[in-house]
């Protein structure tokens, strides 16, 4: 029952991702306004602001649609055409491991907005962005490696069939909220 608490915060995730989608047409109003005044690099910094947004946009759609599929309850959304890709084997760690991938191409936009604009930051600034961008990476490696472990070095019984003819589920199969209450 406590899992349904979360409920109210993933609504309130969904409200954000409609300040995002209201910040994208903004922008992309200002950039079509102004269009004729700019010079590459605004257009070009204007452009990265609109990956930037959608990228966020994107972590905030893994983060509610994965988050409430793994942690609060199936969408039943299986085998329909809209159905997500990455959703029909989302776990906490594929999801870990997504968001951190999400967070080191925020990252890198950023980075680049700032390489190619470095006038507007103090040589300080700029080190500590690289140090957060490589920080994010070695994070991601770290998590990706761990969730490797954990799913690639199930004991014996999680492969082999059980007396009935059924079997549990493969270090590469996906567990769901119902399936490890079925399974357990």
């Amino acid at each position: 029952m406590s899992r349904w608490l979360q409920v109210p915060l993933y609504l309130g995730l969904i409200v954000a991702q409609a300040v995002y989608v209201f910040l994208f047409l903004k922008e992309v109003w200002h950039l079509l306004s102004h269009a004729t005044s700019l010079d590459e690099i605004s257009v070009m910094l204007a452009v990265l602001g609109l990956i930037d947004v959608v990228m966020i946009s994107n972590l905030l759609i893994m983060v509610i649609v994965g988050g409430y599929e793994t942690f609060v309850s199936r969408l039943g959304i299986e085998g329909h055409p809209d159905e997500p890709e990455w959703l029909d084997h989302v776990n906490a760690g594929v999801l870990k491991v997504k968001l951190s991938m999400a967070l080191i191409s925020i990252s890198s936009i950023h980075l680049l907005k700032t390489f190619i604009n470095p006038d507007q930051h103090t040589m300080h600034a700029i080190m500590w962005q690289v140090i957060i961008h490589v920080s994010f990476l070695v994070s991601a490696l770290v998590m990706a490696w761990v969730d490797r472990l954990t799913t690639h070095t199930h004991p014996a019984h999680f492969h082999e069939p059980h007396a009935h003819g059924a079997h549990a589920p493969a270090a590469n199969e996906s567990r769901k909220p119902a399936d490890a209450a079925v399974n357990a």
